[in-house]
């Protein structure tokens, strides 16, 4: 079996190469570092074995001889092991010691690149590392290694004349050190410089000073510096964060593995996006006869359409009986699955649909759904007349919420709700809603706020992800 060395970028879930994607997903064994973005381990096999063998400066540290132990071991056992690494694997990341040591075992490996921190945090920042006519060169230094040390292998002398950008990786406690290397070695005090705290992170924070300030910033890591003419470029460039909904804290609450669409949606319009998912989506056993012997199929939820979809072949299932579905979001996961609903209510509750049936007759009914889901539907269609099935597909269970995003959900200016088992969820794991305003997806989930003693703030007049952006855009007052 193949151990991957994987390069996961520098924060930004967006920056996973589409080969990183597809590793972490058939996965059997990860091995992560600490910064790697919570999207991406989402991607995991529900199965396989995630271990967090990240390094904190100054902090709890995971041995880098037991992460090279535990990766050998695991490719000599024949499992698919993924080393997911923060950046780039061979760019301060250690990764060469491990394909040394892959190598010395016996096992096969393979190098997957993955975007850098010192390109990527920069960029973000708006600051291009080489510029026509400010710098056509660029040096990537380690900012770990103590310049004052007798067996320094840094170049102070050379690195001073270096005619091009400097970008120092982490180290933010040796930067006084290093501006003071530079300048006794002949570099200009005045040129810019600019330290790029949690680069590509809805946190981003940059800090704009000149070299000889450089040591006297209040700056923590993680972080990387540019020392260089185009630092300046930061005030004439930075992009990040200017969209309409810039500096406003939104955390999203909708299960993991759903919550990257809307996250990125936020992100694209310049939120900051705290991810305390509340809820999870676990499968159920069931037995789903088949739907074509059914006059109609009822789908209550997108999680529905996903897990109607792991137990029938392809579209062609559903192409007997008709289908109804409550709500736009609904209606837009069954055709990407190339299937058109038949019944679609005006009000994307239950009783919508209720009413949108009224005056329809079918002889039996298939509803899959949630388990524990309110029975609506199902009860009028047999006051109808009808035979229904109900199936649950799913269930929405707990997700604990650790302190620290317990305490930036909390912090944020909005939390957001796109289910009635996200409001409970949260509400229980969190212990209260107090402190940011509350974002309702629609009628359903404002109840489940009601029930539990808090007004929403806006319920989207379009119950969909999409809908529920555009109203926060709109309260903002900025679209």
């Amino acid at each position: 079996m193949t151990a991957y060395l994987v390069g996961a970028g520098p924060g930004d879930p967006g920056l996973l190469t589409a080969r990183a994607i597809e590793l972490i997903a058939s996965a059997d064994v990860i091995l992560h570092d600490r910064l790697i973005p919570h999207e991406a381990l989402a991607g995991a096999r529900p199965d396989a074995e995630v271990i967090d063998v990240g390094k904190v400066g100054g902090g709890e540290q995971v041995p880098q001889r037991e992460t090279t132990r535990l990766l050998v071991e695991h490719a000599r056992a024949g499992r698919a092991v993924v080393r997911l690494k923060g950046g780039d694997p061979f760019v301060f990341g250690r990764g060469g010691e491990e394909a040394q040591a892959l190598r010395a075992a016996g096992c096969d490996y393979e190098v997957v690149p993955g975007v850098t921190a010192g390109v990527a945090a920069a960029g973000y920042a708006g600051i291009p590392v080489t510029q026509r006519g400010m710098a056509s060169a660029v040096a990537f230094v380690t900012g770990h290694e103590d310049p004052g040390k007798p067996e320094t292998a840094i170049d102070w002398a050379a690195l001073a004349a270096f005619p091009g950008t400097l970008v120092f990786y982490m180290g933010v406690r040796q930067l006084p050190r290093i501006a003071e290397q530079l300048v006794a070695h002949g570099r200009d005090p005045a040129e810019p410089a600019a330290i790029v705290e949690r680069g590509t992170l809805p946190d981003q924070r940059v800090l704009l000073t000149t070299l000889a300030s450089l040591g006297e910033q209040d700056a923590h890591a993680p972080a990387v510096t540019v020392v260089g003419p185009v630092a300046a470029l930061h005030d004439e460039l930075a992009w990040l964060g200017r969209g309409p909904l810039a500096d406003v804290g939104i955390a999203v609450t909708r299960a993991r593995a759903q919550a990257s669409g809307l996250a990125a949606r936020l992100r694209a319009l310049g939120a900051r996006v705290i991810e305390a998912p509340a809820i999870r989506i676990e499968p159920l056993p069931v037995e789903l006869g088949d739907p074509a012997s059914y006059d109609l199929v009822v789908l209550t939820s997108p999680n529905g359409v996903e897990q109607l979809f792991r137990h029938v072949r392809d579209a062609r299932a559903l192409a007997g009986p008709a289908i109804a579905v409550i709500g736009p979001g609904t209606a837009a996961a069954l055709r990407a699955r190339g299937v058109e609903p038949d019944v679609v209510p005006e009000r994307a509750v239950g009783e919508g649909l209720v009413e949108a049936l009224r005056d329809r007759s079918y002889r039996r009914v298939l509803v899959a759904r949630a388990q524990d889901a309110r029975d609506v539907v199902p009860d009028a269609l047999r006051d109808a007349g009808s035979t229904v099935d109900v199936v649950a597909l799913y269930r929405t269970v707990p997700e604990p919420l650790g302190d620290e995003e317990r305490a930036a959900a909390l912090g944020a200016d909005w939390a957001t709700f796109t289910s009635a088992s996200s409001a409970r969820f949260f509400h229980a794991a969190a212990g209260t809603l107090d402190g940011p305003r509350l974002a309702s997806i629609g009628p359903v989930t404002s109840a489940a706020l009601r029930d539990l003693g808090h007004e929403p703030d806006l319920e989207a007049s379009d119950h969909t992800p999409e809908g529920l952006v555009a109203a926060l855009v709109a309260a903002t007052g900025r679209d």
